[in-house]
C-alpha cells in the first residue's frame, strides 16, 4: 500500500477496515461515533475539530449549513444537535467517510443531516454558514481551489468558520482569503489552532 492510499482525502481507502467506537465529550454534548481507518483522525476527536466545535460562535444567518471535508461526521452531527431547526450537509471525497457520517446521523436519530461527494451538492444550494477543518496536507493550490469553491457558496449574510493549526499557515491563509475579496479575521485561538472567520465576496 502507497502512503498516499492510506490518506483520509483518498476517494476510496483501500486501508484494510478497523471499527471503532468513539465517544466524544464537549462543553455541552456527548457524541457516540463510529469510525474506522482510512478516514481523517479515526481514534481521536482531531485536536483543531475540538477547538472549531468549542470556540466558533452559532450561525447568524437564516439557512442551511454546511461542513467541508466531514469525514465521519463529528462537525456535522454536533451542528445538527445544537441546531435541530436547520439542514446541515457534510461533504467529503472519502466514501467510507461518508457512509459512517450517515450512519452516524442515523445512530443519534438525526434527520436533517445529507452527505455528499461534492459535485452531488445541488449546484443553487447556498449556505447561512460553513464550518469546517479543512484539509490542508492537500496542498496549497488544491486547498485554495477548495475553498474558493466553497465560499463562493456563502450566501450573502453567511460567514464560514475555519480551523488552521498556526504552524501550517493559518495567518498566511487569512491573508491570502482577505487577498481573494473573502475579508477573514481571526476569531479564537487555542491549542496552536487559529479558529478564522471569512465573509463572502462584497
Amino acid at each position: 500500500m502507497t502512503e498516499q492510499h492510506q490518506h483520509y482525502f483518498t476517494a476510496d481507502p483501500d486501508a484494510a477496515s478497523d471499527p471503532r467506537l468513539l465517544t466524544v465529550e464537549l462543553p455541552d454534548l456527548t457524541l457516540k461515533l463510529n469510525t474506522d481507518a482510512g478516514v481523517f483522525s479515526p481514534k481521536q476527536l482531531d485536536p483543531g475539530t475540538r477547538v472549531l466545535l468549542e470556540h466558533a460562535p452559532a450561525p447568524t444567518a437564516e439557512g442551511d449549513l454546511l461542513d467541508v471535508g466531514c469525514g465521519y461526521g463529528p462537525i456535522a452531527v454536533t451542528l445538527a444537535k445544537r441546531y435541530p431547526k436547520r439542514r446541515i450537509t457534510g461533504v467529503d471525497v472519502n466514501t467510507r467517510a461518508l457512509e459512517l457520517a450517515r450512519a452516524n446521523a442515523k445512530a443519534a436519530g438525526i434527520g436533517t443531516i445529507t452527505c455528499l461527494l461534492p459535485e452531488e451538492v445541488p449546484a443553487d444550494q447556498r449556505f447561512a454558514a460553513i464550518y469546517s477543518n479543512p484539509p490542508i496536507r492537500i496542498g496549497k493550490p488544491a486547498l485554495h481551489e477548495l475553498l474558493l469553491h466553497w465560499l463562493g457558496r456563502l450566501r450573502p449574510d453567511g460567514v464560514a468558520y475555519l480551523v488552521v493549526q498556526k504552524n501550517l499557515g493559518s495567518d498566511s491563509l487569512a491573508k491570502w482569503l482577505t487577498d481573494q475579496g473573502h475579508a477573514t479575521e481571526r476569531i479564537a485561538n487555542a491549542k496552536g489552532y487559529r479558529v478564522l472567520a471569512a465573509a463572502p465576496k462584497a
